[in-house]
């Protein structure tokens, strides 16, 4: 008997179990066969509700307000106030657009659950006929309730839950269920919403609408689904970490200003120009366009990036839970070498079978022995009366004219139904049942051939196996996920000894679930369920809610979990999954539930895509690092300066065009060279916080040695300094990158040209500035070039220094997973 998520309907009433005998649901529904009168039909709406998903009306408004508020928001909208209360207009502007283009970033993304349920409504049937008074009518499908009789023809699209009580048909729910060959239903049997009529023309009863629905279950999972964005996690730590230093020295230097008895306005504007440096105002928009630029690559490898923080996700993901047909196989119907029962040979039983088949249907049975039979059928041979597969009989029979002739009929259908034809069957039983067992045992379908010359009984033949090959570039790309530190979990629709043959084949190991546990007392005790959902290898006849469990069990065990699929039953647990990958040829309910839709079919698609994420990854880990020690550095030598020289070494103004300079032509690292690691990607703050800090220590002490070389030993004028100082802020921040982007030694990795030439140009630019005196005191060229001087000697200081102090964190961090127990 077929499964169904178990659940309610919105109003709490018990939706009827698909094991509930039909006899049963008739009274339960207090239905007939004659329908309901519209009278009842009006009363059910009303205590059901619409057969339609409902979606949840938001305030477009409000929603785009709430992207202004958070640790990076609050700490860009103070700067632009105080920007607004030092009256620099210019640096105002700046702020506000990039606050804007963060919110608007952020609330683009917001739109992929909405989309999801849109394209889920849309699989649903616009229409139905139902029985209504005692006649036929067609009405929308949004008024049906249970309790109503339906009837379906070839095409329909299935427009509730509904129990079939009349007739016999084949029904396409590959979308929801995701078996790959249509199933036949029978009296009693379950018509899933959403699933499509193949054959056959039947009567059905409604006993579930709406949200309770099968289909309805699986949008509502999508809606609930909650995914951590790591990306932002990352971004609220930086910022949580800039904002305790900034407060620190804030307190700091308004104590020490008091007992100076500085007066106040003095004491507050100091406050600003320390408030303004430690604002990263850039910072999110420069990681957005950095991902952005990276999907832009992904999309020439054919992964087209819809989400884009999940970039991010994709380069740390240490499981891929890996949908076996169309990615680990062909899904492509496919027959076997034939196994003779009773003496015929290998051309005979393929003749036989591909004279039984007729390729104007289409079917992927017969198209699948047509192409097994590909040089066997020698012309002369005439069908002269073909009947088709239907699931009573379950088999498709023909009559054949020779060339000589000589007329002889052929059959193919279900082996013991095939066997049951031939007068010898008790003698052969037991032969054809081992060579059906062991092609079951390996997950092949069977198929019986049996031929009948002139008209003489039936002969059986022999059994055609049939099966969904391996794709070719799997096992190999299943290695290299292995090598790169991935885990692949196949989780399928299809019977656990498909499954294990495909996991056989592949070497992904042979512990495969069957997803029937997920229905029993195990799914109350979740540490239990995510310990057996980590340990095993793969998954087969999952269904939705199954697919989304599995998803949230690995997240459970802290792992970063990929998930591909294609259908409307991929659909929740693309959009739980950390990153969503909606395969080639996925429905718009995969599609729009994903995060990455790949245009091309196979494994490797995915793997190339993760190897470039990794690369994206790093890039914006370089920047996060360069970000975070600059804007350290600068807190830390404003603060000290003010602290110790009750003195301002830059002004607000030097700092704002500081950020928009330097951040402009960091964007360039976005094209810069990175290499992919063959580990999982995560945002390990120790290290990034710990070598930025190194990094924003040894700048903030090379600022420290330019304002005292321009006061001090230069003798410069107090504004003249300052211009020193900025111009060792800029030539000497940009220096800082090319110390972070690597963790070697900065020649480690060479620099793409691209950044190379931004930052020249922009720090020729700071030169200009600084000699031309825009917005500051003129600097003298010579002074101007013992700043180069003086940063280009320190550089290689700083890159040891980096690099030491990597070495110290990453064995720090290997003792540390050495002493983790296991598990």
């Amino acid at each position: 008997m077929e499964k169904s998520p178990a659940g309610e309907s919105p109003d709490s009433t018990p939706v009827p179990s698909p094991e509930t005998p039909l006899s049963d649901l008739w009274a339960r529904l207090d239905a007939s066969e004659e329908g309901l009168t519209d009278e009842d039909a009006t009363k059910r709406l009303t205590e059901y509700g619409p057969n339609e998903l409902p979606e949840k009306e938001e305030n477009l408004v409000t929603k785009f307000l709430s992207y202004f508020w958070g640790p990076i928001p609050v700490m860009i909208e103070v700067a632009a106030i105080l920007s607004a209360t030092l009256r620099h207009w210019p640096d105002l502007a700046v702020i506000l657009a990039l606050l804007l283009l963060n919110a608007v970033v952020g609330f683009r993304e917001e739109f992929q659950a909405a989309s999801s349920i849109a394209a889920l409504k849309a699989q649903l049937a616009p229409n139905a006929r139902a029985k209504r008074n005692g006649k036929w009518r067609s009405i929308p499908a949004r008024e049906l309730v249970p309790g109503d009789v339906v009837r379906l023809r070839i095409g329909d699209v299935v427009p509730a839950d509904a129990r079939l009580f009349e007739g016999t048909a084949q029904v396409d729910q590959s979308a929801l269920t995701g078996e790959s060959l249509p199933v036949d239903k029978k009296s009693g049997d379950v018509l899933y919403s959403g699933s499509i009529l193949k054959q056959g023309e039947v009567d059905s009863l409604v006993y579930a609408t709406g949200r309770a629905t099968y289909f309805g279950k699986t949008a509502q999972l999508v809606e609930e689904a909650e995914t951590r964005s790591h990306f932002q996690q990352a971004v609220v730590r930086i910022a949580n970490y800039l904002i305790a230093v900034a407060l620190t020295l804030a307190v700091l230097i308004l104590g020490v200003s008091a007992v100076r008895g500085n007066p106040l306005l003095e004491m507050i504007q100091l406050a600003l120009v320390l408030t303004i440096a430690s604002v990263p105002v850039a910072m999110p928009a420069v990681m957005s366009v950095t991902m952005a630029l990276g999907a832009r690559r992904l999309a020439r490898q054919e992964a087209v990036v819809t989400h884009l923080p999940a970039i991010e996700e994709l380069a740390g993901i240490d499981v891929l839970c890996s949908d076996k047909t169309g990615t680990l196989t062909q899904n492509r119907l496919t027959a076997g070498d034939p196994a003779a029962v009773d003496g015929p040979a290998r051309e005979d039983i393929l003749l036989a079978a591909a004279l039984a088949s007729r390729e104007e249907d289409q079917d992927p049975i017969d198209m699948a022995v047509l192409r097994g039979a590909d040089g066997v059928v020698a012309p002369g041979f005439h069908v002269t009366e073909f009947q088709p597969f239907d699931p009573v009989r379950k088999r498709t029979q023909a009559t054949v004219e020779a060339a000589d002739g000589t007329r002889f009929r052929v059959t193919k259908g279900a082996p013991q139904v095939i066997l049951a034809l031939d007068p010898q069957a008790p003698r052969l039983e037991e032969k054809v049942t081992a060579v059906v067992g062991e092609f079951a045992g390996r997950g092949f379908r069977s198929l019986g051939v049996a031929r009948a010359d002139d008209e003489s009984e039936w002969r059986f033949l022999g059994v055609i196996p049939l099966y969904d090959p391996i794709r070719e570039d799997s096992k190999e790309t299943v290695e290299a996920a292995e090598a790169m530190g991935i885990e692949i979990k196949m989780v399928t629709g299809d019977q656990v000894a498909i499954a294990k043959e495909v996991a056989r084949e592949l070497g992904l190991g042979e512990n495969v679930l069957d997803a029937k546990v997920f229905d029993t007392d195990i799914r109350d005790s979740p540490e239990r369920l995510a310990a057996l959902v980590a340990a095993s290898d793969g998954f087969a006849q999952v269904f939705p809610d199954h697919k989304y469990r599995i998803v949230e069990a690995l997240q459970a065990k802290r792992h970063i979990v990929g998930m591909t699929g294609d259908g409307v039953n991929d659909a929740p647990a693309l959009k739980k999954a950390d990153a969503g990958i909606a395969v080639s040829g996925a429905t718009d309910a995969a599609r729009a539930a994903a995060d990455i839709v790949l245009l091309r079919p196979g494994l490797a698609t995915i793997v190339d895509a993760i190897k470039e994420s990794r690369r994206i990854f790093q890039r914006m880990t370089n920047y996060a690092i360069y970000r975070i020690a600059e804007t350290f550095a600068l807190l830390v030598f404003l603060g000290l300066s003010i602290l110790i020289f009750n003195s301002r070494p830059v002004t607000a103004t030097m700092i704002v065009l500081l950020a928009m300079l330097n951040d402009g032509a960091i964007l360039s690292i976005a094209y810069d060279r990175a290499r992919y690691s063959n580990r999982p990607e995560a945002w390990d703050m120790r290290v990034v916080l710990g070598m930025a800090t190194a990094l924003g220590l040894f700048a903030a002490g090379r600022s420290f040695g330019a304002f005292l070389l321009a006061e001090r030993v230069v003798g410069l004028d107090s504004e003249v300094a300052q211009t020193f100082v900025y111009l060792n802020l800029s030539v000497g921040g940009h220096l800082t990158l090319f110390a972070a982007r690597t963790r070697g030694p900065f020649w480690s990795t060479r620099p793409a040209s691209v950044l190379v030439a931004a930052v020249m140009g922009t720090q020729v630019l700071a030169t200009i500035i600084a000699v031309s005196g825009f917005l500051m005191k003129p600097l003298d060229w010579r002074w101007a070039a013992l700043v180069w001087g003086y940063d280009l000697a320190l550089f290689l200081p700083q890159d040891f220094v980096k690099t030491a102090v990597h070495g110290l964190l990453r064995r720090g961090r290997e003792r540390k997973t050495a002493a983790a127990p296991a598990g």
